[in-house]
């Protein structure tokens, strides 16, 4: 098989560390074949062989025996045909955009023909700048403004930045560019290290505990912003709010007596570790509200003049950064008589988190009300609004939600990200028979194809990936939601409008003269919508929608509920799902136990496996999954068809329980079901499974 055909074969040569991660990723990600991941320690001489192996990827740290490392390295190449030195240490071999130069850098070496071995190390091959240029790494300072560089990193408009440099007095242009939003701190921070070849300080970066504290005074690195990282032989790595700054380099320099290397300082990160190790154990949201002076006047100009106070600007930038971090679907901002509650849904559960105080309500609450593009004046009634902006790098959008309460308002901002919907069945857990059945009914020519659940329980999301997969240039497809979550490319979306007559039914009426193949359906609300919604799927068009009820049988009885007649149900629809969201368990420290035999009897989970002891998974904890244990969500799903025996019992108007006895008799698995059968996968727990399945597994 000639090299072209297939992808290129690597072994990862590497310790375990979050580098090894990102390169199992990048790797992954370009869809290379990753052969096998071992440690250096692990390699003996001639163990692969050029049949195996294309290519050693080698992350090859310095090592106080230098010549061993040598050693190594002429033991790789002579292992095959290609061999690719890749180094982490303080030599900032590891540059911004370090992935896209390695996988372009691993297939020019690839479109060789035919493959040529790299020359083996010579004496003079032990420093790292000979590595560097081994690879064609090479971290380089860029020539532009640092206000240049953030319009192209953020798509800035010359306009903006013109504007903000007009506003520029003393400050730099890049907090006028941060107090503006144009821009986050980690958008900052890129374009500085994009400008000086440098790279940015991890949060996993920052010591525990002050390093060099005799030696560097505390307000030397106070009034510089730097914080020593690391030191590694001769070599001393730093933090800094000020790369561009060469006296604080210099300085440490001569100092220490050696070498500095300089990472740059995302600055909440950055003022969160300053704080810790040399301050008063202040937070981050502590020395933002030490800047704010807030009262408690209702007065509007005065509540418009707190809202755009630069602290309440950051204050509320950094419970949606943190959010964002979190993987939050949610933020709840909630007002009590001696205090204002911050919480985050982080997989469908609801968390606290550390909150500002209550005398900043009032601002904090404005500045959303100002974001969202509300009426602040307005306190007594609900509104909802739309804010778009981009944290970390994302385009993010918040649908914002307000209700008074009896303290102030209650805020609620639902974190859509464009990038984050998943449009893969197997991603969201969909598998088995289940999976087979739900896409056969789906790929039908015409019906109407369910999905019900409880609210949060995915529904929207497995409607958006059917109609992903629906997607094809040969069909029209148009969406009517309450509201549009995501911009599906090639799909006409309307955006339902109740104030101005725009609902469902009055939408539906337009859209079956627009000749469309597939019609989905936001939510099925009212008898006229559902009428409509059976009309179309009888006169040869496939309707999706969604339903409000606790298992699939039960979604029959709920549209004769609705007025629609018993022989168009039987006629119209051709299945219904019903799904609930469990917490995935963390794939890199979940613990397999076996299971306690009361559970497995009374649960009945031997029918799941053939294995003699029944074993299942439990949360542990690490760094990856915030301590939690879980980390992502999967659907647990029971699906039904409409078969005749179902037809005949709707006909005689069978209530939901007959119904579901008969779909169980006929192969149908239940919520329980499809859960335990998760659990035993090390998908998620049983705790997870009887928590979403508790109302439908008596």
């Amino acid at each position: 098989m000639s090299i072209e055909s297939r992808s290129p074969r690597i072994v990862i040569v590497s310790d375990p560390g979050e580098l090894r991660d990102q390169l199992q990723d990048v790797l992954l990600t370009e869809q290379f074949d990753i052969v096998s991941v071992i440690t250096l320690d692990e390699y003996q001489p001639h163990s692969l062989t050029a049949q195996d192996t294309d290519m050693l990827l080698v992350d090859l740290h310095e090592s106080e025996d230098a010549e061993l490392d040598l050693d190594l390295v002429d033991a790789l190449m002579e292992e095959t045909e290609i061999a690719v030195l890749f180094h982490d240490s303080a030599s900032n071999l590891v540059v911004t955009g370090w992935q896209q130069k390695l996988v372009k850098k691993i297939q020019q070496l690839f479109s060789k023909q035919p493959p040529k071995p790299l020359e083996s190390l010579s004496a003079e091959a032990k420093t790292v700048q000979f590595k560097q240029e081994k690879i064609g790494f090479k971290s380089v300072p860029i020539n532009q403004k640092i206000g240049e560089l953030l319009r192209d990193i953020v798509n800035l408009s010359q306009a903006d930045l013109d504007q903000s440099l007009s506003l520029q007095s003393d400050e730099k242009i890049g907090q006028v560019l941060l107090v503006q939003d144009y821009i986050t701190e980690k958008d900052l921070a890129q374009a500085l290290a994009l400008q000086q070849g440098l790279t940015i300080a991890k949060p996993s970066q920052y010591p525990v505990d002050p390093v060099m504290e005799e030696d560097i005074s505390k307000k030397f690195l106070t009034e510089n912003n730097v914080i020593p990282l690391a030191v590694n032989g001769e070599v001393l790595t730093i933090a800094s709010l000020s790369p561009e700054d060469s006296f604080i380099r210099d300085s440490l320099v001569m100092l220490t007596g050696m070498n500095v290397v300089v990472k740059v300082g995302v600055t909440s990160e950055f003022s969160a570790a300053h704080e810790r190790l040399y301050g008063a154990g202040q937070s981050m949201m502590d020395q933002i509200v030490d800047d704010f002076d807030g009262d408690a006047e209702d007065d509007v100009e005065h509540l418009m003049d707190m809202a755009s106070e630069a602290p309440i600007i950051r204050l509320v930038s950094l419970i949606t950064q943190k959010a964002v971090e979190a993987r939050a679907s949610d933020i709840h901002i909630e007002p009590f008589e001696n205090e204002l509650k911050v919480r985050y849904r982080i997989d469908g559960v609801l968390q606290d988190v550390e909150s500002p105080p209550s005398y900043s309500t009032a601002a904090v609450i404005s500045r959303i009300k100002i974001m969202a593009k509300l009426n602040i004046a307005e306190r007594r009634l609900p509104q909802d609004g739309r804010v778009k902006l981009r944290v970390d790098g994302k385009e993010v959008d918040l649908r914002v939600s307000t209700v008074p309460t009896m303290y102030g308002e209650s805020v609620v901002m639902r974190i859509l990200l464009n990038d984050s919907v998943l449009m893969d069945f197997d991603t969201l857990g969909f598998d088995g028979e289940p999976r087979e059945q739900f896409i056969k009914v789906l790929m039908q020519p015409n019906g109407i194809l369910l999905v019900t659940g409880p609210t949060g329980s995915g529904k929207t999301t497995t409607l958006y990936t059917a109609l992903n997969k629906l997607n094809v240039p040969g069909r029209k497809i148009i969406t009517v939601e309450d509201p549009v979550e995501y911009q599906l490319e090639g799909v006409n979306q309307i955006q339902v409008k109740s104030s101005i007559g725009l609902t469902f039914s009055n939408a539906l009426r337009s859209i079956v003269r627009q000749d469309p193949d597939i019609i989905m359906i936001g939510e099925m609300r009212d008898a006229e919508t559902a009428q409509i919604a059976v009309q179309s799927a009888l006169t040869g068009h496939m309707v999706l929608s969604t339903l409000h009820t606790n298992d699939a049988p039960s979604s029959l009885t709920r549209l004769m509920d609705m007025g629609v007649e018993d022989y168009l149900v039987t006629s119209s629809v051709n299945g219904v799902l019903a799904q609930r969201l469990v917490r995935r368990l963390c794939p890199h420290c979940r613990e397999k136990v076996v299971a306690p035999p009361e559970v497995v009897t009374e649960l009945k989970l031997s029918q799941y496996t053939d294995d003699e002891q029944v074993r299942i998974y439990k949360p542990k904890g690490c760094e990856r999954c915030g301590k939690s244990g879980y980390k992502g969500r999967s659907v647990v799903v029971q699906m039904m068809t409409m078969t005749d025996t179902i037809r005949r019992m709707v006909m005689k108007h069978e209530d939901a329980t007959a119904i579901n006895h008969a779909a169980l008799k006929e192969g149908m698995a239940t919520l329980l079901d499809d859960g335990l059968r998760k659990c035993l996968q090390g998908v998620t727990t049983i705790e997870e499974v009887m928590r979403v399945t508790h109302d439908v597994s008596q």
